[in-house]
């Protein structure tokens, strides 16, 4: 195959991962402080997003089709920078989950959100590490690189070297099958995006649901 081809074949595919990825994809607005992003995790009406998008508020939640409901918030936990939320609504397009803590450098990665207000943004790039052996990144939901806390120091983190902007948080970050592996949080500089991995997401919810 020559180069050109391939390229092509390779824009193909990854806009094809996109258009997948989108169906979860959702907005939320609390009202106050902007907008963010959301991901459907399951049919039923539960939302995963970030804890500093929703502040703590119930907000209101526009679905892929064009639905604009208002949310519950199940849970949320500051630390991890995780929300969980509840729209009334059946058989919302889900996305297919990942395995995040398998991810290695230098596989891609896209993220979705809604930065700057565009809907349905991508941006693309690769994975730099997962762990939790990040001596600094920035506070959930600001720009500036800061020390982290005690508590997020013991956390987990997704590094990607791509581009995350206002409008991105809680959104999906996919692999290049288009499978979650986490959901965006914050900016560590220019070219750095950091997410939360699905497996954190995963144990969030077995707890905090459980409860």
């Amino acid at each position: 195959m020559e180069t050109s081809e391939l390229l092509q074949q390779i824009d193909t595919d990854l806009s094809a991962v996109v258009d997948k990825a989108r169906q979860s994809l959702v907005e939320i607005s609390n009202g106050r402080r902007g907008q963010g992003a959301g991901t459907i995790w399951h049919s039923d009406g539960l939302i995963i997003t970030n804890a500093h998008v929703v502040h703590g508020q119930n907000p209101k939640v526009t679905l892929p089709d064009g639905r604009v409901l208002p949310a519950k918030v199940l849970a949320h936990d500051p630390s991890l920078d995780v929300a969980a939320l509840k729209v009334d609504a059946t058989g919302l397009p889900t996305v297919e989950l990942g395995e995040s803590s398998k991810l290695r450098a230098g596989e891609w990665l896209l993220a979705l959100g809604h930065p700057w207000g565009v809907e349905g943004a991508a941006t693309a790039g690769v994975v730099i590490g997962v762990g939790s052996d990040w001596p600094e990144l920035p506070q959930p939901g600001r720009g500036r690189t800061s020390q982290v806390s005690a508590n997020q120091a013991s956390g987990e983190w997704l590094v990607a070297s791509l581009h995350l902007r206002p409008g991105h948080s809680g959104g999906p970050m996919v692999d290049a099958h288009g499978r979650l592996v986490g959901i965006n949080t914050m900016m560590a500089g220019p070219g750095v995006g950091v997410a939360v991995p699905v497996h954190v997401v995963k144990r969030f919810l077995q707890q905090t649901l459980k409860r």
